[in-house]
């Protein structure tokens, strides 16, 4: 059926990974007979995980798109990952959404992903609603997880509806606001004569946050008057909207109990696109303003997400002014470039419906737009606006790529550009110090996907080793050395003769070289060559091949043969002094060091600090912070090549809960017992090579 703007939600899932977000779109894809059999994860039969290596895993890799129909509304659900290695893929789903519903296990109860569902819904500014799940589980306890939702999030958490109990088992739901009571199979019962009370009290918590919403109702509540049903239902969703209440729902999605009553309660109550957060867009001097969505404005889409299988690309949208037509060209506001659209669908996981045109407020797929990204806006030409682009966090976790064959280096270089186009939050790039091609992501997780992604869809493999680091060496004394080059081999020969000062110096990395010879001992015409001859040299230590700096060169004497000497003389020469006499004036090995900023909650500040200690950093201060209450702000300096497995070892540490940012800020000399292996492993390493 045709939609308008008014009777789409778009719905962001969030929650730890197993925490049922899946299990739940099944439930509401059932419940609404758009499929005939609940999928299963184990059997990889699920709508929302069809990727090939969602399957193998296990687990969410990639957001998907659930449409559910119910009650003349149309649910765009769309289920995010629940792994922290894949929140670049959150970032694109909460662009689009109008709220968030966080699921948490009846069982298990607050995780890690529940706390940081939270915060970026609170970031994002977005509604926040809740789903107890697995109710049928052992040990399930709703009213504990409830309590416990509550000491932890305030008293904007509010039971909208829950569980009927006969023993432990969960036989039913009741509805806060309609003071209903519902079966498994969604047929009404009656309430129980104990859920009254319940009721009772949830409903009296209700109504002083639906007062909040109006001064009229303030009015009324403070007159000890009830709220009309209209005036109840109104409250609700304006207080859901301004995120002054965090409604919490229940069920089970395996016997489907309360997955009516949840669909029902996101028509009602959740946000339409019109009543949304408005979106952001930036003028050509990059100021930011609001964006509304407006159904009567001229045709525009923001494109949120990419995705590759083997017929092309697939471009997710929404459409955030007018309707968009099947017929219309659009013209890219980054790259200025006409797209016709031609194919355009709706999508269902893997699944995609042909269609002519999609409502503004609703979400779509255009298929075979080659040259459009994640974060275009695409509209009519001359008018389109620019909608701000995606915002990932820095990736932190880098690691060396190298092909298992060589020769497919290319192959790779490729599918790296078309795995980048479908996940934005990952980098790669070419170090020129160290000569790797680099690959830095979220975690191992995320660059385990896209190593065996890779191998299935671009058909080349590759390996991952940990970066190299880009040491370098200087001198810490002065020594003065002779050089001469000399040889003869019948006819002219070759004669360069020079003595030279190494010493340290701290105004530049680059070598300093300076010419005190006097009385044309050394010619004008062969010193830029002695000069060329140490700059070529100085690329290469004698510790361990790494390039010197902080060095100064200076060439006080010399000698020449009228005939024998040329360019390549002296050059020769000055490249023997440099390995004569850089041995003797103190060589040491320096390394970078980096600027620490680590994130933590206070309970892990021990544990960081510790760890911090075992890698040699300074720890230079410690502040709250401010955009999280309760959490700590640890900053460092720290070498930089004892962070290569930071990313992991900081998840260990605090569950997930903490994150960093690593910054490179000077180059500090490595403590003389952690040298020898330094030299040891590059001296291996040029052996290989």
């Amino acid at each position: 059926m045709g939609y308008t703007a008014n009777d789409i939600r778009n719905i962001c899932l969030l929650g730890h990974g197993g925490d049922g977000k899946s299990a739940l779109c099944e439930s509401m894809l059932f419940t609404t007979k758009a499929i005939t059999r609940l999928g299963k994860r184990s059997d990889g039969t699920t709508v929302s995980d069809f990727d090939d290596e969602e399957k193998k895993r296990q687990y969410t890799i990639s957001s998907s798109i659930i449409p559910v129909e119910y009650n003349k509304c149309k649910l765009n659900v769309i289920d995010n990952p629940g792994y922290f290695d894949f929140a670049g893929q959150i970032v694109q789903s909460l662009r689009v959404s109008d709220a968030g519903l966080i699921c948490v296990t009846a069982k298990s109860g607050i995780g890690v992903g529940t706390e940081k569902g939270w915060k970026s819904l609170e970031k994002a500014k977005l509604p926040v609603m809740f789903y107890i799940s697995k109710l049928d589980e052992e040990h399930a306890n709703y009213f504990g997880v409830l309590d416990s939702l509550r000491s932890t999030f305030g008293t904007m958490i509010i039971p909208l509806s829950f569980p009927i109990l006969k023993g432990e088992e969960a036989v039913g739901i009741v509805d806060v606001v309609t003071k209903k009571a519902y079966d498994v199979s969604g047929k009404e019962i009656p309430v129980p004569a104990d859920a009254n009370d319940k009721i009772e009290s949830y409903m009296a918590e209700l109504s002083e946050q639906v007062a909040e919403t109006d001064e009229a109702l303030m009015e009324k509540f403070f007159a000890e008057e009830p709220f009309t049903p209209e005036e109840l239902l109104a409250g609700v969703k304006a207080g859901i909207r301004d995120r002054l209440i965090a409604p919490v729902f229940c069920g089970c999605a395996v016997n489907g109990l309360g997955t009516a009553n949840l669909m029902g309660n996101l028509v009602k109550f959740a946000p339409n696109p019109l009543e949304g957060k408005p979106m952001v867009q930036v003028d050509d001097e990059g100021k930011e303003s609001e964006f509304k969505i407006d159904p009567k404005g001229s045709p525009m889409a923001f494109v949120f997400s990419t995705m590759a299988d083997q017929y092309g690309k697939n471009s997710y949208f929404k459409v955030i002014s007018g309707d968009v037509e099947d017929t219309m060209t659009f013209v890219n506001a980054r790259t200025g470039d006409s797209e016709k659209l031609g194919n355009m669908f709706f999508p269902r996981g893997k699944d995609n419906t042909k269609t002519s045109k999609v409502c503004c407020g609703d979400i779509g797929v255009f298929t075979k737009l080659a040259s459009v990204h994640t974060g275009d806006t695409l509209g009519l030409a001359g008018k389109t606006a620019v909608i701000k682009g995606m915002n990932y966090d820095e990736p932190m976790y880098r690691m060396a790529i190298y092909a298992k064959i060589k020769g497919t280096e290319d192959k790779i270089a490729a599918g790296l550009v078309k795995l980048n186009e479908e996940d934005a939050s990952f980098w790669y790039g070419n170090d020129p110090e160290t000569k790797e091609l680099i690959i830095a992501g979220a975690g191992d997780m995320q660059l385990s996907v896209l190593m065996a992604k890779l191998a299935s869809k671009y058909k080349v493999e590759a390996v991952l080793k940990p970066a190299k680091i880009a040491y370098r060496e200087t001198i810490k004394k002065k020594v003065e050395i002779h050089g001469r080059h000399k040889k003869q081999s019948g006819g002219h020969g070759q004669f360069g003769d020079v003595y030279i000062r190494f010493e340290p110096q701290s105004e530049s990395e680059e070598m300093i070289f300076s010419d005190e010879t006097v009385g044309g001992c050394v010619p004008k015409n062969f010193i830029p060559s002695v000069e060329k001859g140490l700059r070529s040299c100085v690329n290469k230590g004698v510790l361990a091949g790494y390039p010197v700096v902080f060095l100064k060169a200076t060439l006080y004497f010399g000698s020449y043969h009228p005939v024998d000497s040329s360019d390549m003389a002296f050059q020769t020469a000055a490249g023997i002094a440099y390995k004569e006499g850089l041995p003797t004036a103190g060589p040491t090995l320096l390394e970078p060091i980096g600027e620490l900023k680590v994130y933590v909650p206070d309970a892990n500040m021990g544990d960081i600090i510790g760890d911090l200690n075992k890698r040699r950093g300074r720890v230079m201060g410690m502040n709250p912070d401010p955009e999280n209450p309760g959490d700590q702000v640890v900053e460092a300096e720290v070498p930089m090549g004892e962070m290569s497995s930071y990313s992991i070892d900081l998840r260990a540490m605090t569950q997930g809960r903490g994150r960093y940012s690593l910054k490179f800020i000077r180059y500090e000399e490595v403590p003389q017992m952690n040298q020898a292996k330094i030299i040891e492993d590059a001296k291996k390493e040029a052996e290989e090579e």
